[in-house]
C-alpha cells in the first residue's frame, strides 16, 4: 500500500491515448524531430502503456545522440517503463542512473529531480541501502543550495518516502510537511492539488503505523479539499478511514466507509488493490469481534481482488490475513498453504508481516502434531522476532535512559531546593542588614546621578549657544560681505548720474543742445544699468542668504565682459578694452566672478580719476592648462603695502572706500582662484585671477 501511495504523486490524472505514432522523415532538423517525439512518448506515459513505452523511449535516445536534455528524459520514461511493468527494478535503475547523469550534464534540474525521486524508491525497492544513503546525503545537498520551489517540494517528498521506509515516522512527517508548503507555492493545477492530498493522506498512514488513529483522522480529513475531482485518490482515502474506524471499533463509519469504496469508478488495478484492503479491513475487524466465519469470508474476497490486481506487495497482505483467519477457524492444511504463499514475498516487503506468518505456520503444524515442522517455522519466528525486538528495545531503552537521567535530575534539584531553603533563611537575615546600607548607597548614587545629569544638561546647552553664536556671528558676515558688495558696486554708476544730474542743473550754459542729448541718453542708459545690475546683485543675495556658497557652473568669459562694459556705459573719459581672442569658458559662480570684475573695475576707475589718456583693459587667455583674466590700468599705480588687504585678513579699510580688496579676496578664495597684483609708482597696476585646473 505504501508504495502505491508514492506511485500517486508522481501519476496521479491521466488523460485518453489515441494519438499515432508521428512519422519523422517529415522533420527536417533533429530538434524537431525530437520534440515531436518526446510529446508523443509523454502521451504513451500518461495512457499507462509501459510496454510501448519502453521501445519508443528506446528510439528516443537514438535520436538525441548526444542532446543530454533528451537523453536523460527517455531514459527517464524508459526506466518507467521498466519500474511498472512488473516491477523490473533492475532494468528501471540503470536507466534511472543513466537519466541522472545526463541530466546533470545538462544542467536541467527538473529531470535530476525526476531522477532522483524515482531512484529513492528504486534502491528501497531492491534493497540497495549503500547507494540509498549516499543518494540522500546527495538529495540534501541539492535542496541546500537550489532555490527552485517544484525540486524542493519533490526531493522533500523524497526525503520523506525515505524516513518512512526506514520506521522514522516523525522524521517522514517533518519532511512531508515541508514538502507540503512548497507544492502549495506551486502554480494551481489539477495534478498539483492531488498532490498535496496525498501527501496528506501518506502523514495519516504513518499515524496509523504508530498506532494513532484519531490523529491520523485528522490529517484524512485535511485530503478531502485537494482530491475532490480524484476518484482514484478517494478510494484510498475511504480505505485508510476504513481501516482506522476498525481499530476505533465505530461501527457506523467502518459500514460507512466499506459501502462507499465500492463507489468509486477507478482504474482496474487500482479498483483490485482498494477491494482487497477493504475486505483485509472487514475481516480484521469481526476476527477481532470473535465471528471468525464472517471475517473468513472478507478474508477470502481480500485475496481473489489481491490476484486479480497483480501486485505481490498486496498479495502478500491478504494471503497474510488470510492464512492468519484459516488458522484461527482451525482449518490448518489451508492455513500453511496460503501462509507459505504469503512468506516469499513478507520478508521483502513487511518484516512484522514475515514474523507473524512464521508464527501461524508454527502454530498450525503444531495442531497438526507434526512437530519437527512446528519447531522449524517457530525458530524462525523466534528468531526475527528477537532482532525486531532487540531494535525496539535499543529504541526503548534510550527512552528509559532518557526518562531515568530526567527523574534522577529532578531529583537532585528537590535535594537542592531543600538546602537551597536554609540559605534562604541565612540570606534573609543578611539582606535585611544590606538594605539599609544598599538604600543610602543607592541614594548618594542618585542624587551623583542628578547632578552629573545636570552638568550634562548644561554642557548640551552651552554648545548650542556656542552654535548659535557663531551662526549668528556667520550670518553678520554675509550681512557685512553683501552691505559690501552693494557699497562698492553701487557707488560709483549712482555717484555718476549724481554728477551728471548736478552739471546740468548748475551749469546748464556750458551745454549745448548736442551735449545735452547726449548726456540725457548717458544718464537713461546708465539709470537702466543701474537697476539691472540691482535687481541682479539684490536677487543673488536674497539666494544666497541662507548659504552664502558658490554653485559652479559652465560660463563664456564674452558673456561678463558685455556685462561688465553695460554697467560702467555711463563712465566718461576713461576707454575700457575687452580682449578674449580664444573665447574662453569656464566652470564657476557666474555671480561670484562678476562680482569680483565690477570691483576691479571700479578700483581702477577710480585710479585713473586725474589720469589723462585713461585706460583700461580686461584680457582672458589660456596659458599652461590654466585660465587667467587681468585688468591692466595706466593710473598712478602704488607700492604692495597699498594692496596688503589682498593677503592680509588682518587689515582693516574704511567704509568709503567699500571694502573692495577684502571683498575681492575673500571671493576670489571662495571660487578657489588666486589674485596676483603687479604695481609701481607712476606706472599703473596689473591684477591678475588665476584659475586652477
Amino acid at each position: 500500500m505504501k508504495k502505491l501511495l508514492f506511485l500517486l504523486l508522481v501519476f496521479s490524472h491521466f488523460n485518453a491515448f489515441s494519438q499515432q505514432e508521428p512519422n519523422l522523415a517529415r522533420y527536417t532538423s533533429v530538434d524537431e524531430k525530437l520534440k515531436v517525439w518526446l510529446q508523443y512518448t509523454n502521451k504513451i506515459l500518461e495512457a499507462e502503456d509501459y510496454s510501448k513505452l519502453i521501445n519508443a523511449a528506446e528510439k528516443g535516445i537514438t535520436i538525441s545522440k548526444n542532446n543530454y536534455s533528451y537523453l536523460s528524459r527517455f531514459y527517464l520514461q524508459k526506466g518507467m517503463g521498466f519500474e511498472f511493468t512488473n516491477n523490473q527494478y533492475q532494468k528501471a535503475l540503470v536507466n534511472f542512473e543513466q537519466a541522472w547523469k545526463y541530466a546533470r550534464k545538462a544542467k536541467h534540474l527538473k529531470n535530476e529531480t525526476t531522477a532522483l525521486m524515482r531512484l529513492n524508491y528504486v534502491y528501497y525497492s531492491v534493497q540497495d541501502t549503500v547507494k540509498g544513503k549516499s543518494l540522500i546525503k546527495y538529495i540534501k545537498q541539492v535542496l541546500d543550495t537550489t532555490k527552485n520551489t517544484y525540486t524542493k517540494s519533490v526531493l522533500n517528498g523524497s526525503l520523506a518516502e525515505y524516513y518512512q521506509n526506514n520506521a522514522e515516522y516523525e522524521t517522514f512527517i517533518n519532511y512531508q510537511l515541508r514538502a507540503i508548503s512548497y507544492k502549495k507555492l506551486l502554480q494551481k493545477s489539477l495534478a498539483n492539488e492531488e498532490n498535496i492530498g496525498i501527501s496528506y493522506l501518506q502523514i495519516g498512514s504513518a499515524y496509523t503505523k504508530m498506532k494513532q488513529f484519531k490523529k491520523a483522522i485528522e490529517y484524512f480529513n485535511e485530503v478531502k479539499p485537494y482530491v475532490k475531482k480524484s476518484p482514484y485518490v478517494e478510494a484510498y482515502l475511504c480505505n485508510y478511514y476504513l481501516q482506522s474506524y476498525v481499530v476505533l471499533k465505530e461501527k457506523d463509519s467502518i459500514r460507512k466507509y466499506y459501502n462507499l469504496i465500492y463507489t468509486y469508478p477507478t482504474a482496474k488495478d487500482s479498483l483490485f488493490i482498494n477491494l482487497s484492503f477493504a475486505n483485509r479491513s472487514m475481516s480484521e475487524h469481526f476476527a477481532e469481534q470473535g465471528n471468525i466465519n464472517k471475517a473468513y469470508d472478507f478474508a477470502r474476497k481480500s485475496v481473489s481482488y489481491a490476484e486479480k490486481s497483480n501486485d505481490p506487495d498486496i498479495i502478500m497482505e491478504a494471503n497474510t490475513n488470510f492464512g492468519k483467519v484459516l488458522n484461527e477457524k482451525g482449518e490448518h492444511k489451508k492455513a500453511i498453504e496460503v501462509l507459505k504463499k504469503a512468506s516469499t514475498k513478507a520478508l521483502k516487503y513487511d518484516k512484522e508481516s514475515f514474523v507473524m506468518i512464521n508464527k501461524k505456520l508454527s502454530q498450525s503444524y503444531a495442531a497438526l502434531g507434526q512437530w519437527k515442522e512446528a519447531y522449524y517455522y517457530n525458530e524462525i519466528y523466534s528468531k526475527n522476532n528477537d532482532e525486531m525486538m532487540e531494535q525496539s528495545a535499543k529504541k526503548n531503552i534510550a527512552n528509559a535512559e532518557a526518562r531515568f537521567q530526567n527523574k534522577t535530575k529532578q531529583q537532585k534539584i528537590k535535594n537542592l531546593s531543600t538546602e537551597n531553603a536554609i540559605k534562604n533563611i541565612q540570606i534573609e537575615e543578611a539582606k535585611q542588614q544590606r538594605i539599609f546600607l544598599i538604600s543610602g548607597i543607592a541614594l548618594v548614587c542618585i542624587i551623583g546621578l542628578l547632578l552629573f545629569k545636570q552638568n550634562q544638561n548644561r554642557k548640551k546647552t552651552n554648545l548650542k549657544l556656542q552654535a548659535l553664536n557663531q551662526e549668528l556671528d556667520e550670518a553678520n558676515k554675509i550681512k557685512a560681505r553683501f552691505f559690501s558688495i552693494l557699497n562698492h558696486d553701487l557707488r560709483s554708476p549712482i555717484s555718476n548720474l549724481i554728477h551728471f544730474l548736478h552739471l546740468q542743473k548748475e551749469n546748464p550754459e556750458l551745454i549745448d543742445e548736442e551735449t545735452a542729448l547726449r548726456m540725457q541718453h548717458k544718464i537713461t542708459t546708465g539709470a537702466e544699468n543701474l537697476l539691472s545690475s540691482m535687481e541682479d546683485i539684490l536677487l543673488w543675495s536674497k539666494g544666497q542668504m541662507d548659504n552664502f556658497k558658490p554653485q559652479f557652473r559652465k560660463i563664456a568669459i564674452s558673456t561678463l565682459f558685455e556685462e561688465t562694459e553695460k554697467h560702467f556705459s555711463s563712465i566718461e573719459n576713461i576707454e575700457i578694452l575687452f580682449e578674449n581672442p580664444e573665447n574662453i569658458s569656464l566652470k564657476t559662480d557666474e555671480n561670484y566672478l562678476k562680482t569680483i570684475i565690477r570691483n576691479l573695475t571700479g578700483n581702477a576707475i577710480k585710479a585713473l580719476d586725474k589720469t589723462p589718456n585713461a585706460k583700461i583693459i580686461w584680457k582672458a587667455w589660456q596659458e599652461n592648462g590654466k585660465n587667467y583674466l587681468s585688468i591692466t590700468d595706466n593710473g598712478p599705480g602704488g607700492t604692495q603695502e597699498k594692496f596688503k588687504a589682498l593677503y592680509d585678513e588682518s587689515q582693516v579699510i574704511g567704509i568709503k572706500s567699500g571694502l573692495g580688496l577684502h571683498l575681492i579676496r575673500d571671493l576670489t578664495s571662495a571660487i578657489n582662484c588666486k589674485i596676483e597684483v603687479c604695481s609701481k609708482p607712476n606706472a599703473g597696476a596689473t591684477f591678475t585671477i588665476i584659475f586652477n585646473a
